[in-house]
């Protein structure tokens, strides 16, 4: 339910006698606690319990009730603690919660010491007599309360209404809690327990609900949706239809009733500022851009002039030991070339060379000299040319060496050749493209679709047949085996294997007895993939120029890579409409779960058929008859929480009337005031002159124990 304002602490508890009662409506989702004789309660606060951290010091603090200072809330860390209720349905068993709910009652209500006032607390209808054995034990050992009486909440109500005129003596009960809803028939003012008809439905299955379907309904905006913000929307806006089936059906054909029956929720929203950069941004980025730009023109100067010095050290040190070498003996350049880590001298102008390209290179001059270069590859490395039997053994080694370093620069010339006439037949091909386009502009570039639809088409195939294959006639299959995946090489592959592995003959492997047995291997070593994924390769290359070309040409064109599938949705801005929650069928189909409980999974019956069954068991006693029955059916009281939506006292009126004899009369009414009634008539009883003859005291406590509690019940007809 919504947040309640924190109750203030009471400052006049030692004005009232000792013998003046406390009064304690002890409800499922609200406690209520004031003094005998008063007409409303001094403090009401939610009955519910969180124990947060502190989010520095890990202390743990409790928290009573939903009212809380958000500036200090802060500082807790609420996240891994919820709210808990003492409460399993209507029925309390978590004791150490309700302690702390009757902590905070007795201290806003303004007692400090030991308790020295009697009690008379609320409890459910036939509550089970360990919980209030253990009630009773925490109000005695633990506040030192004298005596303490336990009565039925809607009794109560019933009472107080009674008292007011509303209902008689002889009636029947409906009230509609929390989580669960009573019938309890009355004769001559006293209930008839024997009678009493329970169901585990009320206003939280209502809210949880409400929850689920706005959840379902809305589910990006789930994190909105909170079971608080549900309870109120459910006390605002929810209401009991008259006939179920005939509204769903108003609903269902979206008439103008429909709309005006419909509520809106709007969520926050704030429309997207679309505004265009002015001038000083656009400014503003460009010289930031510039900026970016010229840091990293400077960061490739500083490292292209670092390697430049590099470069010229190593080349230096080359050229000063090639100068050495001219200036010493044969013996004495052998051994410096043994200390220096090189073999011959002609080891040291190739990495001179290469140093004094890379220079260049860097540099930005022109490499004149690797033409010059290649071109006389025989006297760059002179002993490829010569005999083993001529050379010693350094000078095999320098061989290998030269004839490694030929055949790379070799290798080198002819990429570089086929680059070159690669980028001839491109410009050539560019050449004879914007010839045709200039000659007939529309027909090139249909003839460029058509192009780019064939390679498309090729490729996605190609694609296709080797993640799911094809059959021979063209057809896909949805269960392709690994034979249909394979490429026409693989698959003439496998023939042979499988026609090798297979004996034609005799029955045994004479496989190899025959020289063109070994054909099969020569076969088998053939490269044919290479030829496939070469032409694929070719058509991919071709089809991003056609691409390219396309997207030049034609600024509507879009490549069919870059085109969402139809079945995707356009994504669209986010409107005011898009943050505006419908409470429409909603509104009258989360409260009919108090009339068909099936609905939320609760077999169970509904308020309608508890007083059918509570009116039925009475026809078992003897000393009832049907006179008494339809005394009870003019007098019934509707209470509880649950009993506020709008609609059902004739909903409720309409379908108890279907169990009834024909023309019998029946009169539901609602009490003056469903919350407070309780509370109100434990109060008058209270205050009653009897009272004390009807509370269990401290001492019949520690004489009679569990049993005497067992045998308590008041008189609620005092008054």
């Amino acid at each position: 339910m919504p947040s309640m304002a924190r109750p203030a602490r009471q400052s006049d508890y030692a004005r009232f006698s000792p013998e003046t009662p406390i009064v304690v409506d002890n409800g499922g989702s609200t406690f209520r606690i004031g003094w005998a004789g008063e007409s409303d309660p001094r403090v009401a606060f939610r009955n519910v319990v969180q124990r947060p951290r502190h989010r520095v010091t890990g202390e743990t603090v409790t928290i009573v009730g939903d009212h809380h200072d958000p500036a200090l809330m802060k500082y807790f860390d609420c996240t891994r603690s919820s709210w808990r209720s003492a409460f399993d349905n209507n029925v309390v068993y978590q004791f150490e919660i309700m302690e702390y709910v009757l902590d905070y009652g007795f201290e806003r209500l303004g007692a400090t010491e030991q308790l020295d006032h009697p009690i008379m607390m609320t409890e459910c209808i036939c509550n089970p007599i360990s919980s209030r054995v253990k009630m009773a034990e925490l109000l005695f050992e633990t506040y030192g309360v004298p005596s303490v009486a336990f009565g039925v909440d809607a009794a109560f109500s019933y009472k107080y209404n009674q008292r007011l005129g509303i209902c008689r003596e002889d009636g029947l009960a409906i009230c509609s809690g929390l989580a669960t809803s009573h019938a309890i028939p009355f004769i001559k003012g006293e209930p008839v327990w024997d009678a009493c008809c329970r169901t585990n439905i009320g206003g939280y299955h209502v809210t949880d609900y409400l929850k689920q379907l706005l959840s379902l309904k809305y589910p990006y905006h789930m994190s909105n949706i909170t079971w608080e913000k549900a309870e109120e929307l459910k006390m605002e806006h929810c209401y009991i239809a008259s006939d179920y089936m005939s509204e769903l059906q108003i609903f269902q054909k979206e008439t103008k009733e429909a709309e005006e029956k419909t509520r809106y929720w709007q969520l926050p929203w704030v429309p997207p500022q679309e505004e265009a950069p002015s001038e000083e941004d656009l400014a503003r980025k460009a010289a930031f851009k510039e900026k970016q730009s010229q840091r990293l023109r400077e960061m490739a100067a500083a490292k292209r002039s670092l390697k430049i010095s590099e470069l010229e050290n190593e080349l230096c040190g080359l050229e000063g030991l090639l100068q050495q070498l001219d200036e010493v003996d044969e013996a004495e350049g052998t051994a410096v070339l043994a200390r220096m880590g090189y073999l011959s001298r002609q080891e040291i102008e190739s990495a001179a060379l290469k140093v004094t390209q890379s220079l260049r290179k860097a540099k930005g001059e022109s490499n004149e000299a690797e033409d010059k270069v290649d071109a006389s590859l025989a006297e760059k490395y002179p002993l490829t040319l010569v005999p083993d039997e001529m050379l010693t053994p350094d000078q095999l080694k320098e061989k290998k060496k030269q004839i490694f370093l030929k055949t790379t620069t070799e290798g080198r010339l002819r990429a570089k050749q086929k680059r070159f006439e690669e980028e001839t037949f491109k410009e050539r091909q560019n050449q004879q493209d914007e010839e045709k386009r200039l000659e007939n502009p529309e027909l090139y570039l249909e003839e460029l679709r058509s192009r780019y639809k064939e390679l498309f088409e090729k490729v996605e195939q190609r694609k296709r047949q080797k993640t799911n294959g094809h059959h021979s006639n063209g057809h896909s299959s949805g269960g392709v085996g690994r034979g249909e995946r394979l490429s026409a090489a693989q698959r003439e592959r496998m023939r042979l294997l499988t026609t090798a592995a297979f004996d034609r003959g005799k029955g045994e492997d004479t496989f190899g007895a025959r020289d063109e047995d070994w054909q099969v291997y020569k076969l088998m070593s053939k490269d044919n993939d290479d030829d496939d994924d070469k032409g694929q390769e070719e058509d991919e290359a071709e089809l991003a120029r056609v691409t390219s070309k396309l997207q030049e040409l034609d600024p509507t064109f879009v490549p069919k890579s870059d085109q969402l599938p139809e079945h995707l949705p356009r994504s669209r801005p986010l409107t005011a409409e898009d943050y505006k929650i419908a409470l429409g069928v909603e509104r009258f189909r989360c409260p009919e779960v108090l009339f068909q409980p099936s609905m939320v999974g609760v077999d169970q019956a509904g308020l309608d058929e508890m007083a059918a069954i509570s009116l039925n068991r009475l026809s078992a006693r003897a000393d009832i008859d049907e006179s008494v029955k339809d005394r009870i059916a003019i007098s019934i009281l509707v209470t509880g929480g649950s009993s506020l939506f709008p609609g059902l006292v004739p909903r409720l009126e309409a379908l108890i009337r279907q169990s009834r004899p024909y023309l019998s009369p029946l009169k539901v009414v609602r009490a003056s005031d469903p919350v407070l009634d309780a509370w109100r008539g434990a109060a008058i009883y209270a205050d009653s002159r009897g009272f004390s003859l009807q509370t269990f005291s401290m001492q019949d406590y520690y004489e009679q124990g569990e049993a005497g509690l067992r045998r308590h019940n008041i008189v609620y007809s005092l008054y």
